[in-house]
């Protein structure tokens, strides 16, 4: 009967994994069939495509700039109906770090991809792309002129530029975009300039006007980034339980780091003039960001328009300038992965985008050290481990005074269940002659719990920053584990971490109730299933901690045992 039952449980964990493989391999081709109907404007930064997708074409219809901002202090002027463009009005711009594409009406970022990060690691062919504008999402930055003679105050203004496209040329450090624009009467020229510098996601955009007229030009500078609710292309695979933060971010005088959800955004506008600083679109790893002069204060805001589309951008003081006058007014974009020791240079407190929570104070110290031992070994797999061990080895002797705790607690286990079957009617008895027992064992219930809490806000520290770190995504391990931002393919980690949390249960004193009991028995089961679709990185931090405690519980419990016998 024994050998039937175990067969039947055998049969059912093969059939269970072999549709869990199955359902993993389905869901991915799901995922790259819907990637493969979006419609692209960077074709590997070679090409373009016939048509523009019709998303972008409707950006042309009369009344589409409800999106922009108006000048501090003035009305919205009306917007004039437009002509749609034809497919001429996209500039494709390549270096080794960004390929984008700019819409010459208004000169916006209307699609970026990230060579350097890809968006599916078994196609090295395809980047990540972060801004886009099609069927599937509207995320693009968007920057302009407004106010009382801004060239985006009655209509995006339409540039002209020299050439289709760009690249950045072998041995060369920048690359320089130029957009023009003249006014109708010829006497007022503005030149849109991107500056991109090789091996950077920061772009500077500046804005360089002749004011030739016989009149005085003012005119104020906006940047903003204009997103849909969509999910974040990774929000996937994060893991089960754990969904990172979607939304927008400003830097503050007396608030270093204030985040705004999108319905944070619909419900409460934000709006405020704050000396230099940033606003940003955060998602899990990557983020956009304006970061204008730090020198001027600038009127920040959130808002949701009616369309449903998500805003967090800037407008700077004006620019003003009499007859005969040139002068230019610009900021900087970031695109990119959440480097935070690059964020760290370019702007105060933009690395605080890597969000590790109340406990940053734990993280970052932790993702120091881990990003120290990566240099090292190079591998950020073996990385964890090392970590983990000098984590581990950082408790030794608190964790030995938990598990101690634990062995005697054991040892005495058939002494409390004496004193519970004989005590059974009288509770207050039964309390004192286990306090009794505990005096005369020196065991301390509580002993083995204290120690183990003292150390979870590091281990919750640990598993934010492996979350979190845009270092861990596409980096391979060993053998099968070529990613451990993604959850184990094959299922490997989750099970040992399961079977080695049923192996410390063994270690460990069985709880006197019979309920509790059988609660325990299945918190390995339970805690298998969740960790399934936990990033492998996660899943090897927990296993390596597990098998370590395991160890020094195992070496303590027979040490205990072998001097009482």
């Amino acid at each position: 009967m024994d050998l039937q039952r175990s067969l039947l449980i055998g049969a059912i964990a093969i059939l269970s994994f072999m549709l869990l493989t199955e359902w993993v391999a389905f869901k991915d081709g799901k995922t790259q069939a819907a990637e493969a109907q979006t419609t692209r404007l960077i074709a590997n930064g070679e090409a373009r495509p016939a048509e523009l997708p019709q998303v972008l074409e409707e950006s042309a219809a009369p009344g589409s700039n409800e999106d922009l901002p108006s000048a501090p202090d003035t009305a919205s002027p009306e917007t004039p109906a437009e002509v749609a463009s034809d497919n001429s009005r996209i500039v494709l711009v390549r270096t080794d770090s960004l390929q984008l594409a700019i819409d010459l009406r208004g000169g916006d970022i209307i699609e970026l991809a990230l060579p350097r990060h890809l968006e599916q690691i078994d196609n090295p062919d395809v980047p990540f792309v972060l801004l886009e504008q099609n069927e599937k999402r509207t995320y693009v930055a968007q920057s302009g002129l407004i106010g009382a003679d801004g060239i985006d105050s009655k209509g995006r203004a339409s540039f002209s530029t020299s050439a289709s496209s760009y690249e950045m040329a072998a041995g060369q450090d920048q690359l320089v975009v130029d957009l023009h624009w003249q006014g109708e009467s010829g006497d007022v020229n503005v030149t849109k300039r991107f500056t991109f510098t090789r091996g950077d996601y920061l772009v500077q955009v500046d804005y360089l006007v002749e004011n030739n007229s016989s009149s005085r030009w003012q005119a104020n500078l906006f940047g903003q980034i204009k997103r849909d609710s969509s999910p974040a292309p990774s929000a996937s695979g994060a893991g089960m339980g754990m969904q990172p933060f979607l939304g927008a971010a400003i830097t503050q005088p007396d608030e270093r780091f204030t985040k705004f959800s999108f319905e944070d955004m619909r419900e409460e506008p934000f709006k405020a003039q704050l000396p230099g600083g940033w606003i940003a679109m955060l998602q899990h790893y990557f983020l956009s960001a304006w970061i204008p002069n730090a020198e001027q204060s600038h009127n920040y805001s959130t808002r949701v328009t009616s369309a449903g589309f998500n805003i967090a951008g800037f407008t700077s003081p004006a620019l003003t300038l009499d007859p005969g006058q040139s002068g230019q007014t610009g900021a900087r974009f970031y695109a990119g992965p959440k480097d935070q020791y690059r964020l760290a240079e370019i702007s105060p407190y933009l690395d605080l985008v890597v969000d590790y929570g109340w406990l940053w104070w734990i993280a970052q110290p932790l993702f120091w050290l881990l990003n120290k031992i990566f240099l090292f070994v190079g591998n950020w797999g073996v990385a964890i481990i090392l970590l983990t061990v000098l984590v581990k080895a950082a408790f030794f002797k608190l964790s030995a005074t938990s598990y101690r705790s634990m062995a005697r607690m054991r040892k005495v286990q058939p002494k409390m269940m004496d004193i519970r079957e004989q005590y059974a009617d009288d509770k207050q008895k039964q309390s004192q002659a286990m306090m009794e027992l505990y005096r005369k064992e020196k065991v301390n219930p509580m002993g083995g719990c204290l120690p183990i809490l003292v150390q979870m806000p590091v281990f919750i520290a640990l598993y934010w920053v492996l979350m979190e770190s845009v270092e861990l995504r596409h980096a391979p391990f060993a053998l099968w584990i070529d990613d451990l931002s993604v959850m184990d393919p094959y299922f490997v980690l989750p099970i040992l971490m399961g079977a080695s949390m049923w192996f410390m249960q063994k270690l460990n004193p069985p709880p006197t109730d019979p309920m509790q009991a059988k609660i325990m028995q299945w918190l390995p089961i339970v805690f298998t299933f969740f960790f399934l679709w936990f990033p492998a990185g996660l899943v090897l931090y927990w296993v390596v901690n597990n098998l370590l405690s395991m160890a020094q519980q195992y070496v303590i419990t027979r040490q205990i045992e072998n001097a009482d016998s």
